[in-house]
């Protein structure tokens, strides 16, 4: 009673086959492969932009002065 035996993982298979069928199931497994391609190459380019940002940062141990003028005046 606890847990489903091999038969029933099987006998629903069959039944979602029927019901999609199967070229549908295949464009889903598609769709679902294309986007968590797209979403690892989006975290390497992450990780990627974020290393080259810390490498063409600049130093920071220049400091600018800035003067605010009144405009009011």
């Amino acid at each position: 009673m606890g847990s489903f035996s091999i038969w029933h993982w099987l006998i629903v298979l069959v039944i979602v086959m029927m019901v999609f069928g199967t070229k549908k199931l295949r464009n889903i497994g598609q769709d679902l492969g294309g986007a968590v391609k797209g979403f690892k190459e989006g975290m390497q380019s992450g990780t990627e932009t974020k290393e080259q940002i810390s490498q063409n940062a600049a130093p920071t141990d220049h400091t600018v002065d800035v003067h605010a003028k009144d405009v009011n005046k």
